[in-house]
């Protein structure tokens, strides 16, 4: 049913290992094929290519539906429809930000700042054009095809970059003056496929699942058993995404509580709950969290 594209890349690892999690394992010949197979019904084909790439493709009605990133949509200026945000990039959760980044030493703070002729090495041409546009700054544009920080100062004056964490522009001694845009991987899907209500359902379900495993991901099922006395101190230090499931033993002896926590807290909740009278603790993992 469904014609899907896949990022190669920066993205390619996370996001196989995400359709596997889902349960939607991505089945190719080798690491370097570029066409593969997911075994369900609701995916015909699959391709796999650079996500500058897979917007336009989308749009184009090449594919159905496709995984890239934000920055790459507003890049290319593709018309498609985005399904949702999947909140993972290369190594962590957090989204991308594209940036406007200048040398530590210089006295440049904002995009104003700069002097006409700056020089700009950057991987995003269009969406750096329209930046200094409204900002009224006449730029000399570089298009950069890697490695854009250690570009600066010797061939540029200053680059438009992506980060996640900004330690790598900060190694490469340079200064974030200003964030252009915040960018997650997002679904998004052909205009025309997602009108076929057959195809749009299919397209639905699939993000259900993958944002499953998003939701799911830090997250742990906590189960344990409680007497009836010791039950409200029990709750008082039990988080929860709603209010913690509680049923009623056989025999009346107690309760029995269960309830999904953040894993980073586990270490401290655990011990907490062990002193507030919780007995029988378990701790287990979780695959998908679906709302």
């Amino acid at each position: 049913m469904l014609k899907l594209v896949l990022p190669k890349g920066s993205l390619e690892k996370a996001t196989m290992q995400l359709f596997e999690a889902a349960d939607l394992p991505v089945n190719r010949a080798s690491a370097v094929s570029y066409k593969a197979t997911v075994e369900d019904p609701r995916i015909d084909s699959v391709r796999i290519l650079r996500p500058q790439e897979i917007p336009i493709y989308v749009a184009d009605g090449l594919f159905d539906v496709g995984i890239t990133g934000r920055d790459w949509v507003e890049e290319t200026g593709s018309d498609v429809v985005s399904l949702g945000k999947l909140k993972y990039s290369k190594a962590t959760s957090r989204p991308i930000r594209v940036v406007l980044a200048v040398p530590e030493e210089s006295a440049f703070h904002t995009a104003e700042d700069l002097p006409a002729g700056v020089r700009v090495s950057t991987e995003y041409m269009a969406l750096t054009r329209r930046y200094f546009e409204s900002h009224g700054v006449d730029a000399d544009l570089r298009l950069s095809y890697g490695a854009t920080e250690a570009k600066v100062p010797d061939i540029v004056d200053c680059v438009v970059d992506i980060t996640e964490t900004g330690r790598a522009l900060k190694a490469a001694g340079l200064r974030i003056i200003d964030e252009i845009l915040v960018s997650y991987t997002e679904l998004i899907a052909n205009r025309e496929a997602y009108e076929d209500p057959a195809k749009r359902h299919a397209m639905e379900q699939v993000l259900t699942l993958l944002g499953g495993v998003l939701e799911a991901r830090g997250k742990v099922l906590v189960k344990l058993n409680v007497p009836s006395d010791r039950l409200d101190a029990v709750i008082s230090v039990l988080p929860s995404m709603k209010a913690p499931t509680v049923n009623e033993l056989y025999g009346g002896d107690g309760y029995a509580v269960e309830t999904v926590v953040p894993k980073i807290e586990i270490n401290i909740l655990i011990p907490a709950l062990s002193d507030a009278g919780a007995t029988d603790v378990l701790e287990l993992p979780l695959s998908k969290i679906v709302h």
